[in-house]
C-alpha cells in the first residue's frame, strides 16, 4: 500500500536474524504459517503492529476447556493494550469484509482453527473457502492470516484426521495463492517463500 516504510517487523526481525532489517517489503495481505510452537502468532503480530496504530485481532478459537482457555488469555496478554478483538470462529468471512479498512492492520489467527470450526458444522467447506477468499480479495486494507503447517509429521491414524490435514494442505495452497507475502516460520525464524 502506497506510504508505507519497508520494513514491517523490523524490531523482531532484526533480533532474529541481524542484517536483515529494512528488506523486507510491505504486503498488503501477508500469509504467516508455522508448525505448533513455531513463533508464527509472534511473528504475524510483530508484522501487524508495524502496519497500522490501529490494530484488530480476529480470533478463530473458542475456549472449550481450561487449556484453550488458558491459551486464549496468553495470546491476549502476549498482543496488550491497542488491539480491538474480533470473534469469529465460523463467520471469518464476514469479519474480514467487516472489519478490513484502510487505516487498520487486521490479523486473522488462525485459519487452522477456523478449518476445524467449519468442518465441524453442516456446512459446505468449498463455499466457506470461497467466500474467505473473496473477502480477502475484496479487503481494503492490510491483512495478515496465520496458519498451521500440518503435513510434516506423521500421517493422522484416522479417516477424520487425515482429512482435516487434506484440507488444512489445500487450504493454505488457496490461501498462499491469493496472498502478496507468504512467510514461513521454523524455530522461530521467518523464511520468505512468496514476496
Amino acid at each position: 500500500m502506497p506510504g508505507r516504510s519497508p520494513a514491517p517487523c523490523a524490531g523482531l526481525v532484526e533480533k532474529l536474524r541481524p542484517g536483515l532489517q529494512g528488506k523486507i517489503d510491505m504486503a498488503d495481505l501477508v500469509f504467516v504459517l508455522g508448525g505448533a510452537r513455531s513463533g508464527k502468532s509472534r511473528y504475524a503480530q510483530s508484522y501487524a503492529e508495524q502496519l497500522s496504530e490501529q490494530r484488530i485481532f480476529v480470533a478463530t478459537a473458542e475456549p472449550f476447556d481450561d487449556e484453550m482457555a488458558d491459551r486464549i488469555a496468553r495470546h491476549q496478554a502476549d498482543r496488550g493494550a491497542g488491539w480491538m478483538t474480533v470473534e469469529a470462529p465460523i463467520e471469518l468471512a464476514e469479519a474480514i469484509s467487516t472489519y478490513a479498512a484502510a487505516d487498520a492492520a487486521l490479523l486473522v489467527d488462525c485459519l487452522t482453527l477456523w478449518l476445524s470450526n467449519v468442518m465441524h458444522t453442516d456446512r459446505d467447506l468449498a463455499s466457506e473457502t470461497d467466500e474467505l477468499c473473496s473477502s480477502l480479495r475484496a479487503a481494503t486494507g492490510p491483512v495478515v492470516l496465520v496458519s498451521n503447517e500440518v503435513g510434516l509429521g506423521l500421517v493422522p491414524d484416522t479417516a477424520l484426521g487425515r482429512a482435516f490435514r487434506d484440507e488444512q494442505g489445500r487450504l493454505n495452497h488457496k490461501i498462499a495463492a491469493i496472498s502478496d507475502r507468504v512467510d514461513f516460520i521454523a524455530a522461530g525464524l521467518p523464511i520468505t517463500l512468496k514476496s
